[in-house]
């Protein structure tokens, strides 16, 4: 993997991996938010936001807003760099992937002055 690249086990779990998604191009998202657009509940996303918080991914705030309390959350500087190496990382591994399956799709070329290797279809169609 690169130097940027660097896969991160607490954000790649399925739910966190995609707060993480929202949070990217945002500076912050309230609670609510985060919670209707994942379909979550109040719980699963809290415990979600929790690991994330405790690996120093992100950071929240409380704020009056429409006379209520309320909750939002912002990535801290090392959690938006984690996550940005983190897509790094994934697209390296994806990128490796195509590049093998390409591989094995490319048929093999015969040494030179040998015939052309042919599946046994294409040698009863020859016929």
């Amino acid at each position: 993997m690169s130097s940027r690249a660097r896969f991160d086990s607490t954000i790649h779990a399925p739910h966190r991996l995609r707060i993480c998604a929202l949070l990217a191009d945002v500076k912050e998202l309230e609670f609510g938010t985060l919670r209707d657009t994942l379909s979550l509940s109040d719980s699963v996303l809290s415990k979600q936001l929790a690991v994330l918080a405790q690996a120093g991914h992100l950071r929240s705030r409380r704020a009056k807003r429409d006379a209520r309390q309320r909750v939002w959350v912002a990535f801290t500087p090392q959690g938006r760099k984690a996550f940005g190496a983190h897509v790094a990382a994934l697209r390296e591994i994806v990128g490796d992937a195509e590049q093998e399956q390409e591989r094995v799709r490319r048929p093999r070329q015969p040494a030179s002055g040998m015939p052309p290797v042919r599946s046994p279809q294409e040698a009863d169609q020859s016929r």
